[in-house]
């Protein structure tokens, strides 16, 4: 179980094993499961720091376009991920979840400014959890 998802809910760390479980013997491809595994956990929560939180209002969704796009079509034409930020959120959600992590200049972002500055922000405090 990966560290970040230890800190998480229950919920997120049920979802991420029954869904790598599942992926497993359907592909027999370990990195291929890894993935359709975190996008399970996307689809109900996203990262916030160095763990895990259920979507805003129990959303349930793709969290950003490469979630979105799922299967054969995301390997054939691939974006982006966001890391586990929530792209699909409000922008004042963006904009809550930057202050609890301190991210500086955060009034003058637009909402994929937010985006990249809490994806940045996660990496760091995941490190940061890792050296502890």
């Amino acid at each position: 179980m990966p560290a970040t998802l230890q800190r998480s809910p229950a919920k997120a760390q049920r979802t991420f094993a029954e869904t790598l479980r599942s992926a497993e013997q359907e592909y027999g491809d370990e990195a291929r499961a890894r993935r359709t595994a975190y996008g399970a956990v996307k689809h109900g929560f996203e990262k916030v720091g160095d763990h895990w939180e259920r979507k805003e209002g129990g959303r349930k969704g793709p969290s950003d376009a490469q979630s979105a796009q799922g299967g054969r079509q995301a390997r054939d034409h691939p974006q982006e991920s966001k890391g586990g930020v929530d792209a699909n959120a409000s922008k004042a959600h963006l904009y809550e979840k930057a202050k609890e992590l301190g991210v500086e200049g955060r009034s003058k972002m637009s909402k994929g400014e937010l985006v990249d500055a809490l994806r940045r922000a996660n990496a760091r405090a995941t490190r940061k959890a890792r050296s502890t």
